[in-house]
């Protein structure tokens, strides 16, 4: 998978997705984008404990998926932003967070498709 062009196509998708992340399961960052004049809500280090907790929620999750079904996205709403958490394949998680205010179903349905390329 070529990280940076799928970190590119989904902060395409909506003017209002702050930042895209490609990373493992364990957490580690393979590739972020970040949309030019957005300043960060968190400290970076704060972005990776942020991001490490989305992961491990992802794992947890996922201990039910051969009862309920595999995982398609989780959708947490802030005040100041929306975190959407979803696999891209069994090793990549695609991590993006928008503003408060985005329509994150539609974000979500093409964000979907990435999944697909």
């Amino acid at each position: 998978m070529e990280y940076r062009a799928t970190c590119e196509k989904a902060m395409a998708i909506d003017p209002k997705i702050r930042f895209a992340t490609i990373c493992d399961m364990n957490g580690r960052i393979a590739h972020t984008e970040h949309r030019a004049n957005i300043s960060n809500l968190l400290s970076p280090d704060e972005s990776k404990k942020s991001l490490q907790q989305a992961v491990n929620a992802w794992k947890s999750r996922n201990e039910f998926a051969s009862k309920i079904g595999d995982g398609k996205y989780v959708l947490a709403v802030y005040e100041k932003i929306k975190r959407i958490t979803m696999p891209l394949n069994d090793e990549l998680l695609l991590y993006i967070t928008t503003d408060a205010d985005a329509d994150h179903e539609t974000i979500i349905n093409k964000a979907l498709k990435l999944r697909q390329q």
